[in-house]
């Protein structure tokens, strides 16, 4: 027999009020949003590393992982099953834009540099996969089941 009295717990800890949340996904969708545009423009720099004077595919490499831990992020964060178009919608921009020559003649991805054009096919290959499977996935159960 004890003297001492219960310990109480704290009331156990309901969801994140409604407006706290949608704080979280828009900020969460905004971080893909940018992301999208960074690791496009870090893939575009990528794309023409050399060595020795031969051009080698990690920019590829990059597209692919980025592009799925940018799917999986903004399916996380938004908990929306479009939200792979928060990142891949900027990312294609941005390949667009790059593979397009100016007034000057500039041009970011020519069409000779093998390795862009396998980056583009691969970073749009991988937005396509995650969103189909996140568009195919089934619903999430109700929780405690």
């Amino acid at each position: 027999m004890s003297v001492a009295p219960e310990e109480t717990s704290p009331p156990p800890a309901g969801p994140p009020p409604r407006l706290l949340d949608l704080g979280i996904r828009v900020a969460g969708g905004l971080v893909a949003v940018v992301a999208g545009v960074v690791t496009g423009v870090l893939e575009l720099l990528l794309a023409t590393l050399r060595v020795a004077g031969q051009l080698i595919g990690v920019s590829v490499l990059v597209a692919v992982a980025a592009n799925i831990a940018l799917g999986w992020f903004a399916h996380q964060t938004v908990g929306r099953r479009w939200s792979v178009a928060l990142p891949a919608v900027p990312w294609f921009l941005l390949m667009v834009v790059a593979a397009v020559r100016t007034s000057e003649g500039d041009l970011l991805l020519a069409g000779d540099n093998w390795v862009g054009l396998v980056m583009i096919v691969a970073g749009a290959m991988t937005f396509a996969v995650m969103g189909f499977r996140q568009i195919l996935a089934p619903p999430p159960s109700p929780r405690g089941w």
